[in-house]
């Protein structure tokens, strides 16, 4: 049988098969709500016969947005606007997912079809946070370092958005700590150069991280799972790396994350990125390798046979799919039959199986 297409227990839920809808940013939401559009989007990829959807980076709060149009879970009106998704989805026999997160520094900028930096005011911004107050670069806005006060309001923002996501009818919550937004700039020197008890040592910068995911954790359901997704490496001279991805992979564990989503990059616009087909997966396999938990490999996965070769190798627990779930919804139904296996297919479809 293929190892793609086997059943994965995690608590309480099985997946059906190890191809996950990687979270991808739509920007096409209005006031964090999704909208039919989300509902096709997100529902064509569980027709097509993804284990798992999750949709996208959708923030905790109003400031937390990466743009104007990301999505959000900060209220209960789009509580309301996520449960025909998720219904859907699950009626499909998918499971619902959905990544929490917070842009920080990497906040109120323009969605990449409109262009590149900050959003005025004016034109729908807003005042962005950081770990300091240091921009992304000179197009982008200038962060107003976190103090203790907002520091507390951003894991009751996790927390509360937890709660709504479980409201929503969702069944599994990433938190986003990679691509450099807010917990991503906590956990790298490079970003995070603080000098009181959220800096400096290891153990400093996972802070944010590890109290957002025991939030979390607290509230959401012990027969749920809870991934994190983490950037394995910053690909810049002294930043986050894979031996301190293992490190904090092992605390998260112990926290009761069920899995590690390893992607990377996205800290610095100076990152040095060698771009391969599966150029992550090394990260994901030394990950579960060393902390032993499960992890998810994520970057230029496009055949069925290379993504089965890294699950047959013990690299990884699940692929995340993207750009090519984007070309092609139904890439799960063409990689069962080249791999001599089956997906369900939906019954108003079967007269084409």
């Amino acid at each position: 049988m293929s190892v793609l297409f086997e059943p994965l227990p995690q608590r309480a839920l099985t997946f059906r098969n190890r191809i996950v809808v990687s979270p991808m940013c739509q920007y096409s939401a209005r006031d964090g709500l999704p909208d039919a559009w989300h509902l096709v989007h997100l529902g064509s990829r569980a027709a097509g016969g993804a284990g798992v959807v999750m949709a996208e980076a959708t923030a905790v709060s109003p400031e937390g947005r990466i743009s104007p149009e990301d999505t959000g879970l900060w209220n209960e009106a789009q509580v309301a606007a996520w449960r025909p998704v998720t219904d859907f989805i699950a009626a499909q026999g998918a499971v619902p997912a959905i990544q929490l997160a917070h842009a920080g520094r990497k906040a109120s900028t323009w969605a990449p079809r409109r262009g590149r930096g900050a959003v005025p005011v004016v034109e729908g911004g807003w005042e962005v946070v950081g770990a300091t107050d240091a921009a992304y670069d000179s197009a982008y806005p200038v962060p107003r370092a976190l103090d203790e006060a907002g520091l507390e309001q951003v894991v009751d923002d996790f927390r509360a958005a937890a709660l709504r996501a479980l409201e929503a009818g969702f069944t599994l919550i990433e938190l986003h700590a990679a691509h450099g937004y807010l917990l991503h700039q906590f956990l790298s020197p490079l970003t995070n150069t603080r000098t009181d008890g959220w800096g400096g040592a290891f153990e400093n910068r996972a802070r944010l991280v590890l109290e957002v995911t025991a939030a979390v954790r607290a509230v959401w359901p012990d027969e749920l799972p809870l991934w994190v997704r983490l950037s394995a490496t910053d690909w810049a001279p002294g930043g986050w790396d894979l031996a301190q991805s293992i490190r904090l992979s092992e605390r998260l564990q112990a926290l009761g994350v069920d899995l590690i989503d390893v992607s990377s990059g996205g800290l610095v616009p100076w990152q040095e990125i060698e771009v391969a087909p599966g150029y992550q997966v090394p990260f994901a396999a030394g990950i579960r390798r060393e902390a032993g938990i499960a992890t998810g490999a994520v970057g230029l996965i496009t055949t069925p046979r290379q993504a089965e070769a890294i699950l047959a190798a013990g690299d990884a627990d699940v692929v995340l799919l993207a750009r090519e779930l984007l070309r092609d919804p139904y890439f799960p139904q063409r990689a069962a039959h080249a791999l001599g296996a089956e997906v369900p297919a939906p019954v108003q479809y079967l007269r084409a199986w």
